[in-house]
């Protein structure tokens, strides 16, 4: 089910308004007013965002006296303009919080720098934004999520099991200026060097089912002993199976993606995809929500090695489906 594109607002409930004269800590602390969270993602065509967002509501609905929330999604993956205006319209919306899950990881920056300098308390989830471009602007923003590279390595390992030393691969990037795709083509490459296993091409597909599959295409065009295409998430891993299909390599070319998203799932069954990973993306939300509420309320967070507070990632098959 696709829900309409972003610019809308999803009010789960009625907000509050904030104390303006008093920065945001100050007037949660001193008032009886519930904080206001706003749930920022990327594209809500995106079924991975989409089950974020149910999880998030969700959550809100069973702690509705301790937090309203606001969730905003963009109209496509690579819209961080799109995603800019929303946090501008969330500040001056007062909101005590913003969970991110940013479209760029060097692009967001400016724009969460702005927030945090209007006292509002941001905790980045999904894709990390990047360290260094977030230290020369002087802030501190922790990230609430998985190890993309050892999730990737996981898939990738599995993978290599299927293959041998001298197989050619290629590798469906998501958008090349994140820091989870770079992160997860790291551990798809980890996992082929290790295997001795030749990846002949590196492509991004934007996240996206049709970019996916036009890659796809091209990588099986272009190399046509290709053994295995490596989707950095399960939108373009479902435009590479179409592709395949379309090639006449059903069951030639193994496929493997990253989120177990609903819909990979029926290929995971038949043998159309070989494998993702799972990074439990309706809680992911609820992660970093509960660790913005934590520093609403003044409580420590432990941060782990530098600011990064890791959350589960694990590997899915077709034998965890049927277990």
């Amino acid at each position: 089910m696709k829900l309409p594109f972003a610019g809308r607002l999803l009010a789960v409930a009625v907000l509050a308004a904030a104390s303006a004269a008093l920065p945001v800590s100050s007037a949660f602390a001193e008032t009886t007013e519930k904080p206001k969270v706003a749930l920022v993602m990327k594209s809500l065509a995106n079924e991975f965002f989409l089950t974020m967002e149910d999880g998030a509501k969700a959550y809100q609905k069973d702690h509705s006296g301790e937090f309203d929330l606001i969730s905003n999604g963009i109209k496509d993956e690579t819209d961080t303009a799109g995603q800019t205006r929303i946090v501008e319209q969330m500040i001056l919306a007062k909101v005590n919080a913003l969970v991110i899950a940013p479209a760029d990881s060097k692009a967001m920056v400016p724009v969460i720098k702005k927030a945090i300098d209007a006292g509002i308390t941001v905790i980045n989830i999904d894709n990390q934004l990047d360290p260094a471009v977030v230290k020369s602007k002087n802030i501190s923003v922790p990230f609430v999520g998985p190890d993309n590279r050892k999730g990737a390595r996981l898939v990738g390992d599995y993978l290599a099991k299927q293959l041998k030393a001298g197989d050619e691969v290629g590798i469906i990037e998501g958008v090349s200026t994140t820091t989870n795709a770079q992160q997860r083509t790291a551990g798809f490459k980890d996992a082929m060097e290790a295997a001795q296993i030749k990846v002949v091409s590196l492509q991004s597909g934007d996240w996206e089912i049709d970019k996916g599959n036009k890659v796809a295409a091209s990588i099986l065009s272009e190399y046509p002993q290709t053994k295995a295409l490596l989707a950095g998430n399960d939108s373009m891993a479902v435009g590479a199976v179409s592709a395949v299909r379309a090639a006449g390599k059903a069951g030639k070319v193994q496929v493997v993606g990253y989120d177990n998203i609903n819909a990979i799932q029926p290929m995971l069954k038949d043998g159309r995809v070989l494998a993702t990973a799972d990074q439990f993306a309706a809680r992911q939300a609820v992660f970093g929500i509960e660790t913005a509420l934590k520093i609403l309320k003044g409580e420590k967070v432990d941060g782990g090695a530098n600011g990064v507070i890791e959350t589960p990632v694990e590997l899915v098959t077709k034998e965890q489906l049927t277990q």
